[in-house]
């Protein structure tokens, strides 16, 4: 199933920009330096001008403390972050995916932008904030901005998958953990304190079942595309992953 052979290559290229000296340098520009400041108003820009609830609602893993303390520390209107967010994005793209052939970036951002448009956004505001953002002309900086989208969109489901199977924000986090760290430092990342409660064996299997749910919530909007073109997307997808993770 294409969904899940690429879910991780979707996570990280989708993800990784966050994390990258462009965005850093947004929250120079800003005043705000560190992750929280920028991520929140950034992400959570498309939301509009809300009240922090809405923000942590909407990001659903993170400790709402946290959420709000970010979101009110970066002094600019909500869609110009999104705005700043998105061309940090475009910027980080165009960097690590110099290397990936132009045409091929170009062919896979729009076999992606397909599964995206074809997708439904009922519950997934992130999701359809991020897709009503305008796409950039060159091929590797709309590459990045529609792995985002299709990792929002994963995102939103997977949170609705936790949920449906009797498991916390916390709980997740403290199973799931990250990429780059483990179960307590990620939650400790999005701002939850300890003491955390032990994983148990009836956790982790409810986390199994959300996986699960939520590779099966997401693989019709694969279907929008035929074999041949989902076999195209896995290929170029893992090979635009490879270059972007070439230091």
């Amino acid at each position: 199933m294409t969904a899940t052979a690429v879910k991780q290559q979707v996570l990280e290229l989708g993800g990784a920009f966050m994390l990258s000296r462009e965005v850093r340098d947004f929250g120079d520009t800003v005043g705000v330096p560190g992750f929280h400041g920028t991520y929140t108003r950034g992400r959570g820009g498309v939301l509009g001008d809300v009240d922090a609830d809405v923000v942590s609602a909407a990001f659903g893993f993170f400790e709402p403390g946290c959420v709000r303390a970010a979101w009110e520390s970066v002094p600019m209107p909500a869609a110009d972050a999104a705005a700043a967010y998105l061309a940090a994005c475009h910027d980080f793209g165009r960097r690590k995916l110099a290397a990936f052939a132009e045409p091929d970036a170009e062919r896979l951002a729009r076999l992606l932008g397909r599964v995206v448009d074809a997708a439904p956004s009922a519950g997934l505001p992130l999701f359809a904030g991020w897709r009503a953002m305008p796409l950039p002309g060159d091929g590797r900086a709309a590459l990045v901005q529609v792995s985002h989208v299709l990792r929002e969109l994963r995102g939103g489901l997977h949170f609705i998958a936790v949920t449906a199977n009797g498991l916390t924000p916390l709980q997740a986090i403290l199973i799931a953990g990250s990429p780059m760290s483990d179960g307590p430092t990620h939650a400790r990342l999005l701002g939850w304190s300890e003491p955390f409660e032990e994983v148990t064996d009836e956790m982790r299997a409810r986390w199994d079942a959300a996986e699960a749910l939520t590779d099966e919530l997401i693989a019709p909007c694969f279907e929008v595309l035929d074999t041949g073109e989902r076999d195209e997307l896995a290929t170029l997808l893992t090979a635009a992953h490879r270059v972007m993770l070439v230091r």
